[in-house]
């Protein structure tokens, strides 16, 4: 393996990779060294600086792949940072090698999926918008009553140890905190508003048409989204762009960020990755999409488990010209009797079948459930592999 990284990191124009300024006194390492490094320790589970630097002593490839030379971990981490860019341009550079060499096609079909990876911070870290209000007020009676007691002459009732500039200062510095978190959290809140305005005025256009044609519109009558901010919205003190997710089967909370791939159905190879703060796969779908696009991936199929259904996800999708295949429902596991003898029957849709029921016939077609059934066989394993062989199940920084 360290022979095939060192072949295509040669083969890469590394023009735009950057190696520690010169005059610091410390060592020079080529960049394609660095690089190839970063990318067979990578691949390998080892992902910490010191951990890396650790390997060029005792791991016999890593030794043959810096030539017995030892980079320490700060011009590891240096490297890395100063470079994220070209390891972007890296990862295209990688498809392209695949390309190339016949194992993967300029155009398919791809499944998506998306797993939560730990933050660099504890969910004990976080804070409510309700709960920051309340110690705001808390606070500000707090350092009032200090004030009140440093502007008496007479401190014969205070302790001899009480130093109120200390205590006022220390209260003051913890209500900007809160502050910056109460206002970030309602600037998100202003943003999700906007969205969910535009999709609630979006249905009400639809059931209107709708209703205009003489079809009869079933359900509940869409609720406005509500102006005012969610007591229950978090903010992190360590790490602000991560949320509290669920994790797991769902049973439990934790500090994470939604980590999203589209995978080559036939190479398994990841064409587009990238990581957001969002709790739920329901915008991921279109994002998916044009991600792997741009790193130069024809989709004609895009297949997705029910965490990405939405009508208006269905329709940008198949707008670009790409024909999702998203579950609606559960499946089960295994082929049913009928299926094993070839006698199963796909129900006609009604005249007035809705966008949902007209994806669960679709998937139910021979076509639909042949394409689905390799969305669990081509995603998921990756996901595992990272995880489980790679040890990859929590940032290292935020």
């Amino acid at each position: 393996m360290v022979h095939f990284v060192l072949e295509v990191v040669n083969s890469l124009e590394l023009s735009s990779f950057t190696t520690n300024v010169h005059g610091t006194g410390s060592a020079q390492y080529p960049p394609s060294m660095m690089l190839a490094l970063l990318v067979y320790c990578y691949a390998t589970g080892r992902f910490g600086s010191r951990e890396i630097e650790q390997a060029s002593y005792y791991d016999v490839a890593v030794r043959y792949l810096c030539a017995q030379t030892h980079p320490d971990h700060d011009t590891i981490c240096t490297f890395r940072r100063r470079n994220r860019e070209a390891f972007e341009k890296f990862f295209v550079h990688v498809l392209e090698v695949a390309v190339e060499s016949k194992v993967l096609k300029k155009v398919g079909t791809i499944s998506v999926d998306g797993t939560k990876v730990h933050a660099n911070a504890s969910k004990h870290s976080a804070v409510s918008y309700g709960r920051a209000q309340e110690l705001f007020a808390q606070l500000e009676n707090e350092v009032a009553v200090l004030i009140e007691k440093a502007e008496q002459a007479d401190r014969a009732d205070l302790p001899g140890t009480l130093d109120l500039p200390a205590e006022i200062a220390r209260r003051e510095e913890r209500k900007a905190c809160i502050k910056e978190a109460m206002t970030v959290i309602e600037a998100r809140h202003q943003e999700e508003l906007k969205e969910k305005q535009q999709a609630y005025e979006a249905k009400l256009a639809g059931r209107k048409e709708r209703r205009e044609r003489g079809e009869t519109v079933r359900g509940r009558e869409p609720k406005e989204p509500s102006a005012e901010v969610d007591p229950k919205d978090q903010y992190n003190f360590t790490d602000p762009e991560s949320r509290i997710m669920k994790a797991g089967n769902g049973q439990h909370f934790e500090q994470s960020y939604n980590a999203q791939a589209a995978v080559e159905v036939e190479s398994m190879l990841v064409v587009s990755n990238y990581v957001t703060h969002q709790p739920n796969d329901k915008r991921e779908l279109l994002p998916n999409v044009e991600r792997a696009q741009a790193n130069g991936f024809t989709v004609e199929n895009v297949l997705a488990d029910t965490g990405y259904y939405s009508e208006s996800a269905t329709k940008a999708t198949e707008a670009e010209g790409v024909e999702a295949y998203i579950a609606v429902g559960k499946h089960s596991h295994g082929l049913r009797l009928e299926q094993l003898l070839g006698q199963e029957q796909v129900p006609e849709l009604p005249a007035d079948a809705s966008a949902k029921q007209i994806m669960g016939h679709k998937l139910k077609s021979p076509r639909g459930e042949r394409l689905y059934r390799l969305r669990k066989q081509t995603v998921e394993p990756v996901f595992g592999i990272i995880k489980q062989c790679m040890r990859f199940r929590q940032f290292l920084a935020s």
